[in-house]
Formats: C-alpha cells, structure tokens, sequence
C-alpha cells in the first residue's frame, strides 16, 4: 500500500517534544496506536507524551508504555489534567490517531486547537476535520487506524519499507490495535490487512500471545455480566432484523464494572442468524449521557443511523454516539428511532 508520508516526515524531522492523543474512551485500536506511535518516535530519540483523555480498559493495561519505561506510560488526561495540558502547551508536534473530529478528545479539544504546534491525523473514520491540521492521513477502506499507522510507519525514509526495522513493541502495538478493531478479522478486513499482519508476524509479533492477554483476561463478575445481559437485557426485534441491551449504573456496580468490562458485548446478538443491527447502550459513570454501541452485517449502514439520531458517527458497519437522556428512556427513543430508520432509509 502506498501512503503519502512526506508531510509527516516532514514535520517529524524538525520535531523535539512530541504528544501523541487518543479518544476518550479508547479502544484497542485507539490504545494500540497512540502506544505504537510513542515507540517509534522513541526510537527514533523524539521526546514524546502519550496522552489518552480517560482510563484504558484494564484488558489493554499490558500494552500501556509505561510497562517498558516508567517515563512513557500514558497520561490519563481525567485523572492528570494540568499535567496533560502542559504536555500539549509544551509540544512542538501533536499527533492525533484513531479519531476524526478534535471533539473526541472532549476536554482536551481547545488545547489542541489553540496549541502553535503542528498538528498530524491519522484515522480512518469519515470526514475528519481536515482544516484543524497540518497533514492529515485518511483513509475509510482500511482495518483500523494501527492498519494505516503501519503503512505510514512503513513510508518512513528510516524503515524503508523493512518491518524488520518497526520497533519490536511499536508492531505488537499495531498488531493489538488491528486485532481488536477487526474483532479478531472478523469483520472491516481487507486484503491489506492480511499483508500487515503477516509482515508483523514475520517482524516478531506473538500472536497467540497477544489474543490470550486480551480475548482471556477477563474476571469472572464481568462473564457473569455477559450472561445477565444476554439473559435478562436482551431485547430481541424480529420484524426489525434488531437486538439490543441496555446496562445501567446499578448493574454495573452488582457485577463490579471495571473500564472495559463491555468491550466486544455488542457484537454479541449478532450471533442470530437474523439480525442485522445490534446496540448496546450504556449509562456513563457520572449518569451525564448514554453512551451508544452500534454494530451491523452487510450493507446496513448504523453509520448513518448514529448520525441522525445519536450524535455521533462511525463506520458502516460499527458506529458509536451519545444519549443525553435517563436510561429507562432508552428502550421507547431506540424503539421508535429505529423504525423511523427503517421507513426512510427503505431496509429490510
């Protein structure tokens, strides 16, 4: 795959203190390639700062920086704001991975903005905010943002297309990222995928190591959980090829909820041969907004359905967003969304 990246090299060549930003509530891949990021640029003796606007799910804390170097953890921006906002103050650079729009970092969004320091994106969402930055990387038809983060890494004039020169722990990182997002390849791969993850493969990547950290590293309240939601939460729609579940405050506490204890539950009703949307929806910690998980096969688009009725956006097939309304409202709002989708947009 050919990316440009002169513009990146560019800046990075005249760079001395670096952050590397990541959403609020991050991912695999927000984890992996905000963590990548920071190895390479390490290597390469740019001073950098991983910054990440909240907590981790607790199944990524392996890949947290600071497990090599106690100095290059990532900086949770919730729990160190000053600290965060002299990092970006203090930065010449600001790379933005695995996010289109400054407002995914919430707090974080007019620091970026007012900062001088140049500002690089790479993501792979729609319509990223492009005018906000001095070289931006996008690109939709790719796995994940650590897909497109290898292929510009793999640009570079200093690996020169050899993986072997990838840094060991910046590969495990894109290799992390790539998996998850791709819900271990089983959906949004393309045949460039499968040419990164064999190149990561031959760079030295454990990937039975990697899954085992990951996919089986759970407690068991969080699998007990997962069986109350599928049990008793589920709401299951045939007429509208639809399943959906709705965890609260209070049932997070009953199974003692740990960040990232969700991770992957949306995906779950997609298992029903029928089912062509599923959403998960759940009651943010402070009881300020839902947060919203949608997922779907094929050609049914939750992109577009989170848009226009979640305030949010995503990828076709795997879409987030926000509900500023009580959780027992839920149900009717999504209920009644969801049919009125349905109408206008002709499916099923």
């Amino acid at each position: 795959m050919t990316v440009c990246t002169e513009q990146i090299e560019s800046i990075l060549s005249s760079t001395s203190k670096a952050v590397v930003i990541g959403h609020f509530n991050p991912d695999g891949d927000s984890v992996g390639s905000v963590a990548a990021m920071w190895h390479y640029l390490d290597c390469r003796g740019i001073r950098a700062t991983a910054i990440l606007p909240s907590i981790h799910p607790r199944s990524l804390a392996f890949a947290d920086p600071g497990n090599v170097k106690p100095e290059g953890g990532f900086l949770i921006a919730k729990d160190y704001p000053d600290e965060a906002k002299t990092a970006i103050k203090e930065a010449d650079t600001i790379i933005c991975l695995d996010f289109n729009r400054l407002s995914r970092t919430e707090y974080l969004e007019e620091d970026i903005s007012s900062s001088k320091a140049r500002k690089i994106l790479i993501d792979h969402h729609l319509s990223p905010d492009s005018e906000r930055f001095d070289a931006v990387c996008s690109k939709t038809d790719i796995s994940s943002a650590c897909e497109l983060l290898f292929w510009v890494l793999m640009g570079l004039p200093d690996i020169g297309g050899n993986v072997q020169r990838l840094p060991l722990k910046c590969a495990e990182a894109l290799y992390l990222g790539m998996m998850t997002d791709t819900n271990n390849f089983s959906n949004s791969v393309y045949t460039t995928t499968f040419e990164m993850a064999s190149l990561l493969l031959e760079r030295g990547v454990d990937k039975d190591g990697l899954q085992e950290k990951v996919l089986h590293c759970y407690s068991e309240q969080r699998t007990r959980l997962m069986g109350h939601l599928i049990s008793d939460n589920m709401v299951y729609l045939p007429e509208e090829h639809t399943a959906y579940m709705t965890l609260s405050n209070a049932e997070k506490e009953a199974y003692d909820f740990k960040p990232g204890d969700s991770e992957g539950f949306v995906n779950l009703p997609l298992a029903i041969s029928d089912v062509q949307i599923s959403g998960l929806f759940t009651e943010d910690s402070g009881g300020e907004y839902v947060r919203v998980s949608l997922r779907s096969k094929g050609d049914t688009d939750v992109n577009l359905f989170a848009i226009r009725y979640f305030n949010g956006g995503g990828h076709k097939n795997a879409a987030g967003g926000r509900l500023y309304i009580p959780i027992g409202e839920v149900p009717s709002y999504f209920e009644n969304s969801l049919k009125q989708y349905i109408t206008e947009e002709n499916i099923f």
